[in-house]
């Protein structure tokens, strides 16, 4: 235990300073933040920053998002515990465990095969069983699930792609960063029959999302 007193004390700091400091409120947010170990997520010569207020670089040009980011995105969701999530970009995972901690099931979809296996991997060991890990292309959802009462889009778009939209279930959320390829807005989009309510919140900055649906190079 004394070995990973380290590790909880950085993980416990994180959610005090960089989430609650910082205006997430959802106890339950806080809570999953508390509880997922994000270190397992990082490559290994990363750990020492794992709990570091900064995304993380996981391979393949990828990132594992800063935390605050994670918890400002899964608490825009709103998640009450009974939801079926899909989630798009999973790279890690931590995000997929993090919404699995909020929800009934979790659908990850990550386009880089080694980092979707990894993922799945992680997950497994950790014994998160509500998440499947799917290697595919997720720039227009996954329609053979659909629909979902939440969407995160952990990749920037420099619009919403319109799939995505007719995939939310009645009442369903989707979080996304739109915008340019390297500022983007966090947005939320929530569906009312066949009419989507859209706000806008935090200014953010992610990778490109790439794809049928994504920027287009």
């Amino acid at each position: 235990m004394r070995l990973l007193d380290p590790i909880l004390r950085a993980r416990a700091r994180m959610v005090r300073e960089q989430l609650a400091g910082r205006g997430i409120r959802d106890p339950r947010v806080l809570a999953v933040m508390g509880a997922v170990p994000r270190h397992v997520f990082v490559p290994p010569e990363r750990r020492a920053k794992a709990y570091a207020d900064q995304p993380l670089p996981i391979g393949e040009g990828q990132t594992i998002s800063q935390p605050y980011i994670v918890a400002r995105m899964t608490e825009l969701l709103a998640l009450q515990g009974d939801e079926k999530v899909l989630e798009i970009g999973g790279g890690s995972g931590y995000q997929a465990a993090v919404l699995a901690g909020l929800a009934r099931t979790v659908i990850s979809i990550e386009r880089h095969e080694a980092l979707a296996t990894r993922a799945a991997t992680t997950l497994h060991e950790l014994g998160i069983a509500n998440v499947t890990v799917i290697h595919a292309d997720g720039s227009g959802g996954w329609p053979p699930l659909a629909p979902y009462d939440a969407i995160l889009m952990a990749a920037a778009a420099p619009r919403v792609p319109s799939p995505l939209l007719d995939q939310l279930a009645e009442g369903g959320r989707l979080v996304l960063p739109a915008g340019g390829r390297r500022m983007q807005r966090l947005e939320r989009h929530t569906r009312h029959a066949d009419a989507w309510r859209a706000e806008t919140f935090n200014e953010v900055a992610f990778v490109p999302l790439r794809g049928e649906h994504g920027w287009n190079d």
